[in-house]
């Protein structure tokens, strides 16, 4: 049996009273996590990249405890996962165009020929090419986040981790960005696998992500 894409395994969290929180984010499914500032929600992604550990609890990425991947290991598994972090994580010295090329640049062997090429798609993809020469600076709330967005579906990834993706956005801009994320329909379900978490999601969506759990008052429950 194929392992879960994401898994989280009494992970202590400050939104939990009593135990830890474990979830699991199945392949080609949509999963959200929305819970108040205070609730630790906004510390899952990093578990999951393991760019943090916590204090108790175990974090499975594709099957492999993250927590015991060596330094090479953990950063060729990223390879296989898009982040999207809150806000947008862009370099505010380079372009959009040069932001959405920084993983491909130093992350592969990609000839500089081949990285002009994904980008141009990726431009074309996200709705950026009349911005791409823009600095975060200058460049509007939704050119922004759709940059990092397409950052972060550079390699085309099989996971998608997001954290406060809507915020800022409007609807239709929300819309698109799952969307985007999900990256199409195959007969299992979405072609990618994606967790989201946050402090809220546009009722409009809700269809859209199968599985969605609330973490509030001590517990984390399933909703829907």
């Amino acid at each position: 049996m194929t392992p879960a894409p994401l898994k989280f395994e009494n992970i202590s969290l400050p939104g939990i009273a009593v135990g830890g929180a474990t979830l699991e984010v199945p392949e080609h499914r949509a999963v959200l996590v929305v819970g108040p500032e205070a609730s630790g929600v906004d510390a899952l992604p990093g578990y999951a990249l393991a760019l943090h550990r916590p204090t108790t609890g175990r974090v499975f990425l594709f099957g492999q405890d993250v927590a015991k991947l060596p330094r090479r290991a953990t950063l060729a598994f990223r390879r296989q996962v898009g982040y999207l972090p809150a806000g947008d994580g862009l370099l505010h010295n380079l372009s959009l165009r040069d932001n959405i090329a920084l993983p491909l640049r130093f992350g592969s062997d990609m000839t500089e020929r081949e990285i002009d090429g994904r980008i141009r798609i990726m431009l074309a993809l996200l709705q950026l090419v009349d911005a791409a020469d823009l600095r975060p600076a200058s460049a509007t709330d939704e050119q922004r986040r759709r940059a990092a967005l397409a950052r972060a579906l550079a390699f085309d990834p099989d996971l998608v981790i997001m954290a406060d993706p809507f915020d800022g956005l409007t609807n239709r801009a929300a819309a698109e960005v799952l969307e985007l994320a999900r990256g199409g329909e195959i007969e299992a379900g979405s072609r990618r696998t994606v967790f989201m978490t946050g402090q809220y999601v546009p009722q409009q969506l809700e269809p859209r992500i199968e599985i969605r759990y609330r973490l509030a008052k001590g517990e984390l429950r399933r909703q829907g």
